[in-house]
């Protein structure tokens, strides 16, 4: 794996692909290769015209590309349901889903639609309702794979059974922290769902390192702690965009990837260059805690992984 890129990516003919997030930054690049090895890519995102403004830079560099955008919010979990209800209406199987939308330490607690702390409920919630939703055309896919966007932040992460919503206390990076240490998590017992029914899907995770995208202007702010020390740190600790979605390729993509995995940088605390295994907490391997949370998480989001593949 030593030096992967994307002249590595296999080409990608005739698989679907999903990507949260994807009208900027690490989602847009995403989108972007996954086109260029000619998966049919379905960008998704909050703001129409930036939706429209990704299609355009993506056919203005591959004009055969077959790429569409749908609009999702996912601190709503009627969008999440709207979406997936259209996207199955359109397409007869899902290949590949990679959930990589998110906020960060917003400074004030703020709450989604469904009155879950905004960032448990976008980066998290969300993306296990849409996957639950989603779950019978990735069932129909070929060879599917789910990839979940953590952070190094999940190393300080913990779940707060008691006060998952932060109504008592509310901290930015706490609340950071937990959301991302929740999806690795919930990639690792996915996995282990899969295996146990028989899904056939692979689950896996990645993440970007310090990637420089507008995750800390549109969060926490360039005013920010965090926004005055990565002022500082950027010129040497950074990587681009592009080269921040490599994890994120490699897992979706690679022949070496492996059912929950979890890949980040290589570099100096997993900030930059290609992709290797990352470090898992222990935390996330916590497989009493992880299911918990996912029985949590379906009384929630109000929809189950169980009840949806009996369906399909």
């Amino acid at each position: 794996m030593t030096g992967w890129s994307t002249a590595d990516i296999p080409r990608q003919d005739g698989r679907t692909a999903v990507i949260t997030g994807a009208t900027g930054g690490l989602g847009f690049e995403t989108a972007l290769e996954l086109a260029r090895a000619g998966a049919a890519v379905v960008l998704t995102g909050r703001n129409g015209a930036k939706g429209q403004e990704a299609l355009a830079r993506i056919r203005g560099q591959l004009p055969d590309a077959e790429v569409s955008y749908e609009t999702l919010d996912l601190a709503s979990l009627a969008s999440v349901a709207d979406f997936a209800a259209r996207f199955v209406a359109a397409h007869p199987a899902l290949d590949l889903l990679i959930n990589n939308a998110a906020v960060m330490a917003l400074p004030k607690r703020q709450v989604t639609s469904d009155e879950f702390e905004m960032q448990f409920g976008t980066n998290y919630l969300g993306h296990y309702a849409l996957t639950a939703h989603l779950l019978p055309q990735l069932l129909r896919g070929h060879r599917s794979r789910v990839v979940n966007l953590s952070s190094g932040a999940h190393r300080s992460g913990v779940i707060n059974f008691d006060d998952l919503q932060a109504r008592r206390s509310y901290g930015p990076w706490r609340a950071y922290c937990q959301s991302k240490l929740a999806m690795l998590m919930f990639a690792l017992e996915l996995q282990r769902r899969s295996a146990i029914n028989g899904w056939g899907l692979m689950s896996n995770a990645a993440h970007p390192g310090y990637a420089r995208t507008d995750l800390i202007p549109n969060g926490p702010g360039t005013g920010s702690l965090m926004g005055r020390l990565g002022r500082y740190l950027q010129p040497v600790m950074s990587q681009s965009a592009a080269a921040g979605a490599l994890p994120t390729l490699f897992a979706a993509t690679s022949p070496a990837a492996e059912p929950a995995g979890y890949y980040g940088p290589d570099g100096l605390f997993e900030m930059k260059g290609p992709p290797v295994p990352a470090r898992i907490m222990q935390r996330a391997r916590d497989v009493a805690a992880a299911a918990r949370l996912w029985d949590i998480s379906a009384a929630l989001t109000r929809v189950s992984f169980d009840q949806v593949a009996t369906a399909a």
